[in-house]
C-alpha cells in the first residue's frame, strides 16, 4: 500500500460497451493553475477516449475486413500456384 500519494483522476464511461467498460485519465497537477474549467479537461478526456478506440478498435477498409485465416488461405494459394507455374514450365 502506498501512502501519501493522492491523484486526481477522470473516468470516462464508453457509449459502446462491446470493447471497454470505462478509460481512466489522471490529471496532471499543474492543470489546475491556469484555472482550468473541469468541464473542458472532461471533453478532452473523453475526444482522446473517442480518438483511440476510432484509430484502433475499429478497422477500416477492405483488406482490413478479411479475417487472418483468409490472409492465411491466400498464402498457401500464391504458394501453391507459383509451385506449380515453376513445375509446369521447367
Amino acid at each position: 500500500m502506498v501512502k501519501g500519494v493522492t491523484r486526481r483522476v477522470i473516468v470516462v464511461k464508453t457509449p459502446d460497451p462491446r470493447y471497454f467498460e470505462e478509460a481512466i485519465f489522471i490529471v496532471k497537477e499543474d492543470a489546475s493553475i491556469g484555472g482550468t474549467d473541469v468541464d473542458k479537461v472532461l471533453q478532452e478526456a473523453q475526444a482522446v477516449a473517442h480518438s483511440y478506440v476510432r484509430s484502433n478498435v475499429y478497422r477500416r477498409g477492405f483488406l482490413a475486413k478479411i479475417p487472418p485465416l483468409g490472409y492465411l488461405a491466400a498464402g498457401a494459394l500464391l504458394s501453391a500456384g507459383a509451385f506449380g507455374l515453376t513445375q509446369w514450365l521447367f
